[in-house]
């Protein structure tokens, strides 16, 4: 499990185990966003046994499951949400953390106060290039 800060709060995994969640719970996290299908794969035949798992420890659980590329406004919206109300620092992951980062810097990019560079350089930072988004995050941001 490889966990990057985007911003503080926030940060995005690649994909993880039941098992992983003790160190998630352990690194001080307190919410977990599930960006993965059921069953897109055979390591994640559904959220289950992560759920259960992260109940046992006290993380608040938010599934949003988003195919690879596919995810529109009301995913968005969604993601935004979690970001709003659960409670941070948040782990959203998916199985290499790209969904995850799409979905964070979408949502942010809605912000009134949106700096798009600053996205960019976040996921960079992260291993996730994100510059054929660019005109999609700015029209986003424009849009406030």
């Amino acid at each position: 499990m490889q966990i990057h800060e985007l911003e503080p709060g926030f940060a995005i995994a690649d994909a993880i185990t039941p098992a992983d969640l003790e160190e998630v719970a352990r690194r001080g996290f307190r919410a977990v966003i599930c960006n993965r299908r059921p069953g897109a794969a055979e390591d994640h035949p559904d959220d289950r046994a992560l759920s259960e798992r992260a109940a046992e420890l006290g993380l608040e659980w938010r599934c949003i499951p988003v195919t690879p590329g596919e995810y529109g406004d009301t995913d968005i919206a969604a993601f935004g949400r979690a970001l709003d109300e659960l409670p941070t620092p948040i782990l959203a992951f998916c199985r290499t953390g790209r969904r995850a980062v799409h979905l964070w810097a979408h949502a942010r990019s809605q912000g009134a106060t949106c700096d798009i560079p600053a996205l960019l350089a976040a996921a960079r930072a992260a291993g996730h290039d994100l510059e054929e988004r660019r005109p999609l995050l700015e029209a986003a941001a424009g849009q406030n």
